[in-house]
């Protein structure tokens, strides 16, 4: 049974979930969105930090955690934004790390962005 994660956030406009329990699973996306809906525009770091606190806002609706963290896929419009966020990224996640991917794209669909995550979490039992 899938089951919606409600947070604070507005509703997404294109045909999606922000996140969904499955089978003991959270799999979630993350955007530089603030719960009032505005989008961060700015450097790589300010987009990072309301990317992650967005992450913690839907782990803690799904009853998890950061350390729940399995896998997490960042998306970003330029590798050279990389050492940034990765600054950011150790404020959030400890060793041992979840598996992780950063991927180089051309643009992202959420104007403005430099960067989206996708992040898969074990639900505590």
């Amino acid at each position: 049974m899938h089951r919606i994660i409600e947070t604070s956030f507005k509703k997404p406009p294109a045909p999606h979930a922000w996140a969904i329990a499955s089978n003991g699973t959270l799999h979630s996306v993350h955007v530089p969105i603030r719960s009032d809906g505005t989008i961060e525009n700015g450097n790589a770091t300010l987009q990072a930090e309301v990317t992650f606190a967005d992450l913690k806002a839907t782990l803690e609706a799904a009853g998890a955690e950061f350390s729940d963290v399995t896998l997490v896929q960042i998306y970003l419009t330029s590798l050279e934004h990389k050492p940034a966020v990765d600054e950011v990224y150790k404020r959030f996640f400890f060793e041992p790390y979840p598996v992780r991917a950063c991927i180089a794209v051309s643009e992202l669909p959420t104007p403005a962005t430099i960067i989206e995550m996708v992040v898969t979490a074990a639900l505590p039992q």
